[in-house]
């Protein structure tokens, strides 16, 4: 008689993409998205200025200071941080509502919310996206967002959080014309965790 092994079910993953800023993280998951891959992605709230190019509530959920103050004593984010100068908040209820339905979340985080995201979560995955400086200060000019001033503090800032990659899982280079592959290096990643015999399982503290 033939025996079968009873394997564990996977469960959704929670998938932390950071890295410095100008390294590509939202142009990495935009992509996945392009892709129709069935994850949840975490659209993160801001009171920073609306870019041109940017979409309420598919790059961002805007807001000004009164209403993410609101939402803080709420207690509505699992995290939180002020960078550069603006505030940045992600849902726990949105999170912890896509994981019920049996779905993966991905949620675009820079490095200090990623640390945060450590303390307060256990079983989630993180991957770091690296690039070169140069690169770096190349993208952050390409946006025009920023006074020479801010551009020298986010590239020093972003040197300071290279040195970070080893708090990571995964780490994956992003440079300019690889970004595809960085895209199927996470999927790779989210198929690799899901086989493993002792998957992750996520859990809030």
């Amino acid at each position: 008689m033939t025996q079968f092994i009873a394997l564990p079910t996977p469960s959704p993953l929670l998938v932390v993409v950071s890295g410095p800023s100008g390294v590509g993280k939202d142009a990495t998951l935009k992509r996945m998205q392009a892709r129709n891959m069935p994850f949840h992605f975490l659209v993160t709230t801001t009171t920073r200025e609306r870019r041109s190019s940017e979409v309420e509530g598919i790059d961002y959920h805007f807001a000004s200071q009164e209403e993410f103050q609101t939402k803080l004593e709420r207690g509505e984010f699992l995290e939180h941080a002020k960078v550069y100068g603006n505030l940045y908040g992600n849902s726990r209820s949105e999170i912890e509502a896509a994981l019920a339905r049996g779905t993966d979340v991905l949620m675009r985080i820079d490095v200090q919310g990623a640390a945060t995201i450590r303390t307060r979560v256990d079983g989630a995955i993180f991957i770091f996206l690296y690039s070169t400086l140069q690169e770096l200060e190349t993208r952050l000019r390409a946006r025009k967002t920023e006074s020479e001033t801010a551009l020298r503090v986010r590239l020093d800032r972003a040197a300071l959080e290279m040195q970070e990659l080893a708090h990571f899982d995964y780490c994956l280079p992003n440079h300019d014309t690889h970004l595809e592959r960085t895209v199927d290096d996470i999927i790779a990643i989210m198929r690799a965790e899901k086989l493993k015999t002792h998957p992750n399982r996520v859990t809030f503290k």
